[in-house]
């Protein structure tokens, strides 16, 4: 993309390789469709530092994560489990990783980061392969969380606001499922992940690449 880079945050903060806490209740519904989509070929898209990427990859998928976080990227690639990683921003554009042919393209709790949020549909539409699949997932909002949050005074820690680099996009079923749909996907499965229903820490949606929006 031809935007500025003022935008990024080029350190995220990483200060050691364990797993986020998020990826304790995303680990599962996403290796979960990955299996479902019989994908093997996988491509983490900010993989930060690398732990989702090790997980699946100990799974079983070949699994190769980028990010644009020097210090993230070089966390992950002291991992032991076979998975590949490259320091590469999807503001960089797919060109910059150089690979494609993806079965699926997974993006765990990124898309909130995002200034320009429709970079990450276009990027994973560039290096699936025809029919290929992304998955993503972000922080879930909706009416009855939204409302609770409300009243409980609870929306200055939520959004994340004296947090270089935090939160700056909150994403409903709807909003999301919008952006794919703008950018060459259909959804075709929605997943709630972490606490009770309608309470949801995060979603997990799964939308397929259209046909005219294959990679070369």
């Amino acid at each position: 993309m031809a935007e500025s880079n003022a935008h990024i945050v080029a350190d995220y903060g990483w200060d050691n390789a364990a797993p986020k806490c998020s990826q304790a209740y995303l680990a599962e519904p996403v290796a979960r469709a990955l299996h479902k989509l019989n994908a093997v070929k996988i491509l983490d898209l900010g993989c930060g530092n690398g732990a989702f990427s090790h997980d699946l990859q100990r799974r079983g998928f070949q699994v190769t994560g980028c990010d644009a976080d020097p210090g993230g990227i070089a966390m992950a690639a002291q991992g032991d489990s076979g998975a590949a990683f490259r320091r590469v921003s999807l503001y960089d554009g797919p060109e910059a990783l150089a690979e494609h042919g993806f079965d699926a393209v997974v993006s765990t709790e990124v898309v909130e980061h995002l200034f320009h949020p429709a970079a990450l549909p276009r990027f994973a539409a560039a290096v699936l392969k025809p029919g290929g699949h992304l998955i993503v997932t972000t922080p879930y909002h909706g009416y009855v969380k939204n409302l609770l949050i409300s009243l409980a005074g609870k929306w200055d820690s939520h959004h994340t606001a004296l947090w270089d680099g935090g939160h700056i996009k909150f994403w409903s079923r709807r909003t999301l499922t919008l952006l794919l749909e703008a950018n060459g996907f259909d959804v075709v499965e929605f997943k709630g992940a972490g606490r009770i229903y309608g309470l949801w820490k995060s979603m997990v949606l799964t939308a397929r690449l259209r046909g005219e929006q294959c990679s070369r």
